[in-house]
């Protein structure tokens, strides 16, 4: 028996890296989840990773940022398990640049994945989850207890050079989870964020003999951290190491369980002790 037996995830950007670590996590406790990402194959292999695993999942492929991606995502769900029951906001990539050097194009592509994308989703979500809830209470039978989690960053608490656009939008999801937590309360939805440090991930990491890019939506955005940069970010981290995204995935998991029911509207930094 798994701590999630019967519940239903939906976690966007989850084909790769955390977000994946996270579907894995979920289902290996017993949840169906929707699985999202930007392109179908790593979707796709993801979900089969899940059921080899002996899980239970579906494939939503497709940009959190296309107008009618919530519905779909939220309608999948629907479709395909029967209810919503656990939102992770995961979905997400950096575009870096100094302010003065940052195109409205540049501002607007980060909020509108990290904060706006969210924000769409949990607006599809809300009249699927009431009506859940008016049932059970015509019913005179127990609401469970729903779980939103979103990812934030400690970017978002606390800035960082270069990153205006998405220390705003990691700061806004913040504000959105506060909100929410309010809002929601009345659903039994606890919402909460994740605020995630130095992952080592895709995004972090200089390919050996690649360019170092990655293509979101015709753009070929630079990633990876100079390793040297990376040693000496990891060597402030009280701990010793960069997390991993099974460790990020663990701190997720922490607020989608039974023993997290009371914890709402607060914000856990997934750090090894390092806090911006």
């Amino acid at each position: 028996m798994g701590t999630l037996d019967g519940k239903v995830a939906l976690v966007s950007g989850s084909g790769r890296g955390i977000g994946r670590a996270i579907a894995e996590k979920l289902a290996g406790q017993g949840a169906r989840v929707v699985v999202n990402d930007l392109d179908a194959d790593p979707a796709k292999e993801a979900v089969a990773a899940i059921e080899a695993a002996g899980g239970t999942a579906v494939a939503c492929a497709g940009s959190v940022t296309e107008d009618g991606f919530a519905e779909r995502f939220v309608t999948t769900a629907v479709d395909e398990f029967g209810g919503v029951d656990i939102i992770v906001n995961n979905a997400g990539y950096t575009w870096d640049s100094v302010v003065q050097k940052m195109s409205d194009d540049q501002w607007d592509a980060i909020l509108d994945v990290h904060l706006k994308a969210p924000f769409r989703i949990l607006r599809a979500a809300q009249p699927v989850i009431s009506a859940a809830v008016k049932q059970a209470r015509a019913a005179g039978t127990e609401v469970p207890c729903r779980k939103v989690v979103n990812i934030s960053s400690i970017a978002g608490t606390g800035g960082n050079a270069g990153q205006a656009n998405y220390s705003a939008g990691k700061a806004g999801v913040i504000g959105l989870t506060k909100a929410l937590s309010k809002e929601w309360g009345r659903y039994n939805v606890t919402v909460n964020a994740v605020a995630f440090g130095l992952i080592r991930t895709r995004l972090t990491e200089v390919p050996a003999g690649g360019d170092g890019k990655i293509d979101i939506a015709g753009r070929q955005l630079a990633v990876g951290v100079n390793p040297e940069l990376l040693d000496a970010m990891e060597r402030g981290i009280p701990l010793g190491r960069a997390g991993t995204p099974a460790d990020a995935a663990g701190a997720v998991y922490l607020l989608c369980i039974p023993e997290s029911d009371y914890v709402s509207g607060q914000v856990v930094i997934c750090g090894g002790g390092f806090n911006a």
